[in-house]
Formats: structure tokens, C-alpha cells, sequence
């Protein structure tokens, strides 16, 4: 998901204001560690 960030901004820069997007939710899957201990980190401050 964070991937996506900033993602329709470059959309409607590339197509004039007229691409769109949807997102679907797939599934989950695991967190390598050291993302996951970045958001701890974060969240506790």
C-alpha cells in the first residue's frame, strides 16, 4: 500500500487530468522484521 503513495498524482500528471485507479484488496502476507520494527518504532514515539 505504501508503494501506491503519490501513485494518482503521476497518474493524472501522464493522462491530463483523466486516469483513474481502484485498489482491491488481495490478501495478507507476513512483514519482513525490519518494516515491522520501523512501525513499532514509529508508533510508540
Amino acid at each position: 500500500l505504501s508503494e501506491m503513495f503519490g501513485y494518482i498524482g503521476h497518474l493524472r500528471t501522464i493522462t491530463s487530468g483523466r486516469g483513474q485507479f481502484s485498489m482491491e484488496f488481495s490478501h495478507y502476507s507476513s512483514c519482513p522484521q525490519n518494516v515491522a520494527d520501523k512501525v513499532i518504532e514509529e508508533a510508540k514515539a
